[in-house]
């Protein structure tokens, strides 16, 4: 067994996701107002990652008490030319629902959050599409070398506030759903845990990750 699992009797945490994500009004079904293209640069920048408001949803600072470890987490790579903004607090947010989930490997069993998440914040991100490409290219090659393996193909989302890339994968034997997201001033990733032993829908999980986005980078300032 690997050394990663010998830990997970120690975090066993309280509390959640439930399977279905929050709603709200939009364009689309699953709540994800879809646009043409990201609207035009307006010098906004964030200061800090803020823990949103999320229907159904308990969010907080922090990995929510799990990791894969063995480098199976999800972050933010290929972003080595963007200049970040320094002392930003915790980049790490994850939300937990109302039901369980629970991962079982033999005989350990672990309570993970509905998703957890990572972001970064920079001074510019001038080409908001072009790097999101870079970054989930450069992430999900990275993490196929640690043992994550994608299923199917992945799926472009563009809004007016954020552009996003998600696909489905498999991290040591659980289906996980991976959203990447950008915009002029910040790159985040949401990682979605089964929350019935299945992948969450590509669909349901950009919806979701562009709640999060938009609320995790209010209050900007002006640059």
């Amino acid at each position: 067994m690997k050394s990663k699992w010998k830990a997970m009797g120690a975090v066993i945490a309280v509390g959640v996701l439930a399977a279905g994500c929050g709603s709200g009004d939009s364009d689309s079904k699953n709540g994800l107002p879809k646009a043409d293209k990201l609207a035009a640069d307006t010098g906004a920048r964030y200061k800090e990652v803020r823990v949103p408001a999320l229907d159904g949803l308990t969010c907080d600072k922090g990995n929510g008490g799990f990791h894969f470890g063995n480098d199976l987490d999800m972050l933010v790579a290929g972003d080595d030319d963007l200049k970040e903004v320094k002392d930003t607090g915790d980049d790490k947010v994850s939300c937990f629902g109302a039901t369980r989930i629970t991962l079982s490997k033999g005989r350990m069993q672990a309570t993970v959050p509905n998703l957890t998440t990572r972001t970064s914040l920079y001074e510019k991100v001038a080409d908001p599409a072009a790097m999101l490409d870079k970054v989930f290219s450069h992430t999900m090659d990275l993490e196929k070398g640690y043992g994550r393996t994608p299923v199917g193909e992945p799926k472009t989302f563009t809004t007016k506030d954020v552009v996003l890339k998600c696909q489905q994968n498999v991290s040591d034997t659980f289906p996980m759903t991976t959203c990447f997201w950008a915009n002029y001033g910040a790159i985040g990733v949401v990682d979605f845990f089964p929350p019935d032993g299945k992948h969450v829908p590509i669909d349901t999980a950009a919806a979701q990750s562009y709640r999060f986005a938009t609320g995790a980078l209010t209050a900007p300032s002006a640059s």
